[in-house]
């Protein structure tokens, strides 16, 4: 199973209200990105690890000032799937698995990225993801038309993980439709593709406002060393096709 992890840093991240694109706000005297990928490369089926960055912040890059399985990056687009797409783009043929994960979810454990490989590599696709604690309705200009059931709804998280085929099939198909995604699985969703759920953990925040920055910080000084979560049982539910709800 040779995979990569395409570390999407593009954003500029207006609604942090940061001087400099989100992912090199620093958190614990790392940024972002440096704590996103020091993470992925702890995982051992993680074998390439993708920065896909501001085109400014590519030429600024430090050659060698990284792990030896991180790769030069590559430079993002204005959505996130011309991110992914030039990502994507960057890997030999040889890798047959894709992760796809968000800089700004600088918490992620690496014992969830290893369950969430496990799943995809029995089903193909698979994601992080977290059942909401509320009520979802669903509005248009600003009334309710529905309310799901709350079991049904499940809040996204990254990483999310697909056979390369899938997700550049996935992108084709988007292009081709002129359809614009919110994450990589609804990419691979209108494939008709099942996606697998894999329960993560609460701590894998998106960092998107000032006050995530702060509850961020709160969290990493609750970390034990090594980020394990020992004595916990794997959190995965099977047979669910709701990974692009968020």
């Amino acid at each position: 199973m040779r995979a990569a992890a395409l570390v999407l840093a593009a954003g500029e991240g207006v609604r942090l209200g940061a001087p400099v694109p989100k992912a090199l706000v620093s958190l614990g005297g790392q940024t972002l990105l440096e704590r996103s990928i020091a993470i992925l490369v702890a995982v051992a089926g993680v074998d390439r690890v993708v920065p896909v960055l501001p085109e400014a912040e590519v030429a600024a890059w430090k050659p060698g000032s990284v792990h030896p399985r991180v790769a030069s990056p590559v430079p993002g687009g204005a959505r996130r799937q011309d991110s992914v797409a030039a990502g994507l783009a960057s890997l030999p043929e040889d890798f047959e698995w894709v992760l796809v994960h968000d800089a700004a979810r600088c918490l992620v454990s690496p014992a969830d990225v290893e369950a969430v490989l496990r799943a995809a590599a029995e089903s193909g696709a698979a994601i992080l993801a977290r059942p909401s604690p509320d009520t979802i309705k669903l509005v248009d200009e600003g009334v309710i038309t529905s309310t799901p059931e709350r079991r049904a709804c499940w809040a996204a998280q990254t990483p999310q993980v697909f056979r390369v085929e899938l997700l550049r099939e996935g992108l084709e198909k988007a292009a081709a439709d002129g359809f614009t995604a919110t994450d990589d699985a609804q990419l691979v969703e209108r494939l008709g593709v099942p996606v697998r759920i894999v329960e993560g953990d609460p701590s894998n925040i998106k960092i998107t406002h000032p006050i995530d920055l702060a509850i961020a910080e709160v969290l990493l000084a609750r970390q034990l060393p090594g980020r394990e979560r020992e004595g916990q049982p794997e959190r995965e539910r099977e047979g669910h096709n709701e990974g692009g709800r968020s």
